[in-house]
């Protein structure tokens, strides 16, 4: 690609970036996309003859954008704003275009002084003390740029490990330098961002994380006490961070009451993490936000998050440059150079040696928005957090979760964490709008932030109903199955309650016939009559019994009941066949009256024969004896006797 190209497939760019950001409200959020997708749609190797151009463009929109996550949508309100404007995409490009490497001044004079002056004219439109400001006469402080707030943190906890090991060398000059460390304790709050605890494992030191109060805030108190106890256990604290603007609420350290408690503990270096907050602050009304900054060692914020610069774009500033870059000089001959002592050196600033010309950027934004723009950027996302917080405050099902100071609003329903889970796995899968959660004094929130450079209050109010529309949705769900589920356990526990009332009732058949406990209950007896069978009729049974007491009892329990009572007479109970529908009412015999003569079954059941619907299958009691009855009788007796 020639020059003459790159007139040409620049503008297409451009105008491909126009078209993409005016028409993202027609793109869905996030991608629909599982991982490996891309690997499967290129090849497993670079192309070894050059690609046409046209055909590389159609790939970045069949291949690419479908994978995309669009940040910059209008209905994207999840973690923070990611700066994007065309100020910045043209610094960008303008940088990238030069090409330089500016690890050093005489690497690039304009690269580093550029930065020097952006970060002086952006320390003091934020509000910071003189110290920080590297133009400034008497200072030893300074700004610096960084690729992120965790770079920031990262190498402030290494000056100050730098201090703290010099100091302690000094005092206890035969201790070995690795048992010094061992010593060292660092402190952050619960609310801090993770980058803190990464800093900290990459430095190799302690860190002890605090518990804020009930706004999420890190209080002075706190940290006395755990300093405080932690110098009895002989260690000694040497670095602490704060956070204006935590990422999972918003809150707020007290940075003023920390800084007071600090002066008790000379040498402890106190960094304040505003990564997102900080931006504005350049917002006369806000600054009060910044109280205490006057006790900081070091400060940071990133302008690409809420000052309209792309990434990456993290603004450190120091009181004393000097404690930065002794921790982290390295100064081998082929860097030197002859102003050394005059200029400053950004290679000693940070972790890496190469540097992109990114005050460019930061340049063309401050000088095309100018801070009153900012300010109205930023005032204009505030005012859309705090209708977003009205709608939530109306709807009683939900609750804010913290203090709406900024851009974002914490909030959730009425309910258990995994209710909340539910909601915004389901909004965030449809694809309308995407948030992310926080864990905040334990329980389980949903963030919402304005987040795109032109939202209107009309994407709010679109938000709010979507939000609304899958709460509705989930709720009725909820119910219903709560209420199956209540059907369900009501279902089991009957079948439970029949299971067990039927295992009684076959055992003891007091339990469902009173009338049986009225009669009282017949001794049981091995002298049982058992149902017989004549030949050409129908089963018959014979039962006995002297209780005058009319009752029935199912046919398998008939045998358990033949039998004496104390008094020598038989129960007077007449037997029902529930599976025939049966009823048969017994007589006395011959038996019980005495007769020495065999009974004859024409005697015995002369009372108590009755014509049955169907014989029983399993009864291999009914031909056991072989009754020779004569079927004239049986016959007589049926018809009688006949029931149904």
């Amino acid at each position: 690609m020639d020059s003459n190209e790159f007139r040409k497939r620049g503008a297409e760019m451009v105008e491909y970036i126009c078209q993409y950001l005016e028409t993202l409200n027609e793109r869905r959020v996030t991608p629909s996309v599982e991982p490996g997708y891309l690997r499967h749609l290129l090849p497993a190797e670079a192309p070894y003859e050059p690609e046409d151009w046209d055909k590389i463009m159609n790939d970045v929109e069949d291949k690419i954008m479908p994978g995309v996550t669009h940040w910059q949508h209008p209905r994207f309100h999840a973690y923070f704003p990611a700066g994007n404007s065309f100020p910045s995409i043209l610094g960008d490009m303008l940088g990238d275009g030069i090409g330089c490497i500016g690890f050093s001044w005489a690497a690039s004079p304009a690269c580093t002084e550029l930065e020097t002056i952006v970060l002086d004219w952006l320390g003091k439109a934020i509000g910071l003390p003189d110290h920080f400001l590297a133009l400034k006469e008497g200072s030893t402080g300074g700004g610096v740029i960084q690729t992120s707030a965790s770079e920031c943190i990262l190498v402030s906890l290494l000056a100050a490990r730098a201090q703290a090991i010099k100091r302690l060398k000094s005092q206890h000059p035969f201790v070995e330098e690795c048992l010094l460390l061992s010593k060292l304790m660092a402190y952050c709050s619960k609310e801090a961002h993770s980058c803190v605890e990464k800093a900290a494992m990459i430095s190799f030191v302690k860190l002890r994380i605090l518990e804020p109060d009930e706004n999420a805030s890190l209080r002075g108190e706190t940290l006395r006490q755990a300093m405080e106890e932690d110098e009895l256990q002989g260690f000694v604290p040497f670095f602490v961070s704060t956070t204006l603007g935590t990422t999972g609420s918003c809150a707020f350290d007290n940075l003023y009451e920390i800084g007071q408690e600090l002066k008790n503990f000379p040498g402890v270096w106190l960094h304040v993490d505003a990564a997102y907050a900080g931006n504005s602050f350049i917002c006369p009304e806000l600054k009060p936000l910044l109280k205490g900054i006057e006790f900081a060692d070091s400060f940071n914020t990133n302008p690409n998050k809420w000052l309209l610069t792309n990434f990456d774009c993290s603004t450190l500033w120091v009181r004393d440059r000097i404690r930065l870059t002794s921790a982290l000089v390295v100064d081998p001959l082929y860097l030197k150079h002859g102003y050394s002592d005059a200029a400053i050196d950004y290679r000693h600033w940070g972790v890496p040696l190469s540097r992109r010309f990114r005050s460019l950027k930061l340049w063309f934004v401050l000088r095309s928005y100018g801070i009153s723009g900012l300010q109205k950027y930023i005032r204009h996302h505030i005012e859309l957090a705090k209708r977003f917080e009205q709608h939530v405050l109306k709807d009683k099902r939900f609750e804010v979760c913290n203090q709406v100071k900024l851009g974002l609003v914490c909030f959730r329903l009425h309910g258990s964490d995994k209710l909340n889970e539910k909601l915004l796995s389901a909004i965030n899968e449809s694809g309308k709008l995407h948030m992310v959660p926080a864990c905040v004094n334990e329980k389980y929130i949903i963030r919402f932030c304005a987040v795109a450079q032109n939202a209107t209050e009309e994407d709010i109010d679109y938000a709010w109903e979507t939000i609304v529309d899958f709460a509705n949705e989930l709720l009725e769900k909820e119910q219903h199955d709560e209420l199956s589920e209540i059907i369900n356990q009501k279902k089991t526990h009957t079948l439970e309650k029949k299971r067990s009332f039927f295992v009684r009732m076959v055992s003891d058949p007091k339990i469902y016939n009173p009338a049986i406990n009225k009669a009282g209950t017949p001794k049981v007896s091995l002298d049982m009559a058992s149902p017989i069978a004549a030949k050409g009729s129908n089963p018959v049974i014979r039962t006995q019994s002297s209780i005058d007491h009319n009752s029935w009892i199912s046919w398998p329990l008939a045998f358990l009941f033949n039998s004496n009572d104390d008094n020598g007479q038989k129960s007077n109970v007449s037997l029902r066949f529930r599976h025939l529908d049966t009823n048969v009412r017994p007589s006395s015999s011959r038996r019980n009256s005495g007769a020495g003569s065999s009974p004859s079954p024409e005697a015995d059941y002369t009372a108590s024969v009755v014509n049955v619907i169907k014989s029983p299958k399993k009864s291999p009691n009914l031909i056991r004896k072989g009754l020779a009855g004569s079927n004239s009788s049986t016959n007589s007796n049926t018809n009688s006797n006949n029931q149904k």
